[in-house]
C-alpha cells in the first residue's frame, strides 16, 4: 500500500467530501499516522470508509465521522479536553495535535494499554490515559471540550456538567438503525444548547444508562 496516497485519498474523498474543511483538522488527520493505530489484521482497511473493528465489540469511527467530530468541537490550542472511550487512541492523538491537554478514559484495560503503547511509540506528549467507567465515577474538574466516541441511548446531562463556560461536547445519541450526532454547548452555569449535526451509527458505550434513568 502506498500509505501517503491512501491517506490523501481518505482526506480528499471521504473527510472533505463530508464538509470537513477546517485546515487545522485536516492537517491533524494528515499528521497522525492512522495505520499505526489500526489492529494489524485490519491494516489493509486503515484508510477505508469503514468502522474498523476493535476488541470487545468496539470500533474506530470512520474517518469522516472523526473529522466531523474534530471540526464540530472548534478546538483551540489551549483547550483542556476529555475523551470518553479511548479505543484505538487515534482520535486522542488527533485531539492532542489541536489542543494543550487530553485526558482519555477507557473502560477496557487492554484497549487503553495498546493505545498507550502506540502513543508512546509516536512520542505524543500531552495525552493522559485513564482506565475506568465514566458512569461509575465522573471525572473531576471542567473541560473546554469533550468527545464521546460511543453512543448513548439518550443524552446524559451529567456530561454537560463537566463543561467549562462555552465548553463544547460531541456525542451520539439514539439506538440503531438511527442515531444522531449532537453538539452540546454550555452557555451558562446550568444551561446548555444542543445542535443536531448528522445521523450515524456507532456501538454503545458500555454501561450507558437506560432512557428511563433520565425520565423525570
Amino acid at each position: 500500500m502506498n500509505l501517503e496516497r491512501a491517506r490523501t485519498q481518505m482526506l480528499e474523498q471521504q473527510v472533505r467530501a463530508w464538509e470537513v474543511l477546517d485546515p487545522r483538522v485536516l492537517d491533524a488527520m494528515a499528521q497522525v499516522p492512522r495505520e499505526e493505530f489500526v489492529p494489524p489484521r485490519y491494516r489493509g482497511v486503515a484508510f477505508a470508509d469503514t468502522a474498523v473493528p476493535l476488541a470487545h465489540g468496539q470500533v474506530m469511527m470512520t474517518p469522516k465521522v472523526e473529522g466531523r467530530l474534530l471540526q464540530a468541537l472548534d478546538l483551540k490550542a489551549g483547550d483542556r479536553v476529555l475523551e470518553i472511550g479511548t479505543g484505538s487512541g487515534f482520535l486522542a492523538a488527533c485531539l492532542a495535535q489541536l489542543t494543550a491537554e487530553v485526558t482519555t478514559l477507557e473502560i477496557f484495560p487492554d484497549l487503553s494499554e495498546r493505545a498507550g503503547r502506540v502513543l508512546s511509540r509516536l512520542a505524543v506528549p500531552n495525552v493522559k490515559l485513564e482506565v475506568g467507567d465514566v458512569f461509575q465515577a465522573f471525572p473531576p474538574g471542567s473541560y473546554d471540550a469533550i468527545a464521546v466516541t460511543g453512543s448513548l441511548p439518550v443524552y446524559d446531562p451529567r456530561l454537560g456538567g463537566l463543561l467549562s463556560r462555552d465548553g463544547r461536547l460531541f456525542l451520539i445519541v439514539g439506538q440503531a438503525p438511527v442515531m444522531e450526532a449532537l453538539l452540546v454547548t454550555r452557555i451558562g452555569s446550568e444551561e446548555c444548547t444542543r445542535e443536531s449535526l448528522f445521523e450515524t451509527v456507532v456501538p454503545a458505550l458500555r454501561n450507558a444508562p437506560s432512557p428511563s434513568a433520565f425520565e423525570w
